[in-house]
């Protein structure tokens, strides 16, 4: 069916395309006719996986950055997800960066954003979650505001880190995007360790106060040198961080066709394979079996996944890819391994 709806979608501007689909997932999830017949449609058979003390139904999941708001959530969890990471969420409301700022790159099966973390906020988000599906992990990936000076970024994410503990089982600390000013600077040694520093004393406050300890990941960046990526791991294994996420988007273009290349942003997709899987073999060879990581990047195929998996990750997630491959991606791959 995806093969029929694909032209139409991509005939719309890309933005526009993800939008509409995102309210027919909503629409599809408040309806007990319609879940029954996606779940059906869309059954992965389970695979569980342990990881950071949660259990995953399979290991693959939707990636931060499809529903930034939650509205979709119980839609999504028919698609057969082992987990949904949510968001990127920021404290406040905000619009993001002006539009167009989505763009398929489709000669390269590839798309570029810099969408720049627009949302509704925290609060509506968290309306959203007391009322969520069963069935399925659920973890929240949590950024800074725009305006918010990098000095200050850890008062956004002690804010988010207390509004979502007891509504989300994980939480991604998301300091990768290109797509706002200055954050990916929070990857380097001194800013990452002030910035983990803080979260962890917080949530250590908050388990003695009974407030629950949520398993917390950091999602890196794949444009990391060798020895950017050995501090970051680092300080992520000394602030007793639970997971690694890699990667986020690329803002490296070799090798594009596509007109759209020249277009700022974070590049997924195909075209980030190669390097989501170097950075992640890289990774895993850093923590050396001292925590779980989640590979991400360049999903488009059963076999990517597989590779990731092969190379050491726990968990895979995927969105770029559902653009070209439809929503039947998570229970080819699910099938596959």
């Amino acid at each position: 069916m995806y093969k029929t709806i694909r032209p139409l979608l991509f005939k719309l501007p890309t933005e526009t395309s993800h939008h509409l689909t995102l309210q027919a997932l909503q629409l599809a999830g408040a309806i007990a006719p319609i879940r029954w017949v996606l779940a059906r449609a869309f059954y992965a058979p389970p695979k569980p996986v342990q990881a950071f003390g949660l259990t995953f139904q399979n290991p693959v999941g939707l990636a931060a950055g499809y529903d930034k708001d939650g509205v979709a959530i119980t839609g999504l969890a028919t698609l057969g997800f082992g987990h949904l990471e949510i968001g990127t969420v920021t404290p406040r409301p905000q619009a993001g960066n002006p539009q167009p700022r989505l763009f398929r790159l489709v000669e390269d099966e590839g798309v570029i954003n810099r969408l720049g973390f627009p949302g509704k906020g925290a609060d509506f988000l968290a309306a959203r979650l007391t009322k969520r599906p069963r069935g399925v992990v659920l973890g929240v990936n949590l950024g800074k505001n725009k305006d918010t000076p990098l000095e200050n970024a850890s008062d956004d994410y002690i804010t988010l880190l207390r509004r979502f503990t007891p509504l989300a089982d994980y939480l991604t600390i998301n300091i990768s995007s290109p797509n706002t000013v200055g954050l990916r600077r929070l990857q380097g040694r001194e800013m990452l360790e002030s910035l983990l520093g803080a979260i962890a004393r917080e949530r250590h406050s908050m388990s003695l106060g009974r407030a629950g300890r949520v398993p917390i990941l950091v999602k890196l960046a794949p444009d990391l040198s060798d020895e950017e990526l050995d501090d970051a791991v680092g300080v992520i294994l000394a602030t007793q961080m639970d997971g690694i996420i890699a990667t986020n988007t690329t803002l490296a273009r070799e090798g594009l066709k596509s007109a759209h290349r020249v277009e700022t942003g974070g590049l997924s997709g195909k075209p980030l394979t190669g390097l989501s899987d170097l950075v992640l073999s890289k990774v895993v060879n850093r923590v050396n079996g001292k925590i779980p990581i989640v590979g991400v990047g360049g999903i488009t195929h059963p076999d990517d996944a597989k590779r990731k998996l092969d190379l050491g990750a726990t968990l895979v997630q995927v969105y770029s890819g559902m653009v070209y491959a439809g929503p039947a991606l998570v229970k080819q791959i699910v099938r596959k391994i």
